[in-house]
């Protein structure tokens, strides 16, 4: 699973990076954030059929609403989807089928067993690229009439050294698929499944970081400074 990450480059960057247009609205108030963690507001990347198919940087909150639920709690429980399930899963097969989405992310945390403790781990790509998030987004209303937006971040098997630390991790979308990915009228679940690579292990590493990481209240770039050893390259 993946219940944090870190969003540490500047948000008008991200939206160069992605090709994608950023409203003045978030890049002007969104921070990088080093402990992301469901509820909290993050940066998507998505693309509508009423945008003209251009690409726009937003932001949502972080653990899916589906349209039909009563109140916002049910997010609380849906920050990941699985892709094993995702396309016939009541709270995710609408968003699976045309309302997916891109969560760019610096790396994220998973915690490692040890013996009867739990390491944390910060995973990142080798080159220090962002990490382009498969991901799926919901509208929900409220009784007064107000929209939320709101997403899940889609995971798989760990392949690799990745499955020592945990047997889940998230899926990305392969920058060169982003398009096809976010491509509403791209309806056909074999066919979404087939532009994530379930295969291949990603060329990702890993090193054990501070215990802080386990607050939601810390932040700041000292939560991925490596505690002991080199990086475990993946």
């Amino acid at each position: 699973m993946c219940g944090r990450y870190v969003v540490a480059t500047p948000f008008q960057q991200m939206a160069i990076d992605f090709g994608a247009l950023a409203g003045d609205e978030f890049a002007l108030v969104y921070a990088p954030d080093y402990n992301v963690a469901p509820t909290k507001p993050v940066p998507v990347l998505w693309q509508r059929s009423q945008d003209e198919g251009e690409r726009r940087l937003s932001v949502a909150r972080w653990g899916l609403i589906p349209s039909w639920a009563k109140d916002p709690s049910v997010g609380v429980r849906a920050f990941n989807a699985r892709i094993e399930t995702a396309a016939e899963k009541p709270t995710f097969r609408g968003a699976f089928a045309k309302r997916r989405c891109v969560l760019p992310a610096d790396g994220y945390y998973e915690w490692k067993k040890d013996g009867a403790s739990k390491q944390p781990m910060y995973i990142h790509a080798e080159d220090g690229r962002q990490l382009p998030f498969a991901g799926l987004y919901e509208r929900w209303t409220d009784a007064e009439g107000r929209e939320q937006w709101s997403v899940s971040i889609l995971t798989g098997p760990a392949l690799g050294p990745l499955a020592e630390i945990h047997d889940r991790m998230p899926l990305t979308v392969d920058c060169e698929l982003i398009e096809p990915w976010l491509d509403e009228g791209l309806r056909d679940a074999d066919r979404v499944r087939s532009l994530l690579d379930l295969e291949q292990a990603p060329a990702w590493a890993a090193r054990p970081v501070g215990p802080e990481v386990g607050n939601v209240r810390h932040s700041g770039p000292g939560l991925i400074e490596e505690i002991t050893g080199p990086d475990t390259l993946f």
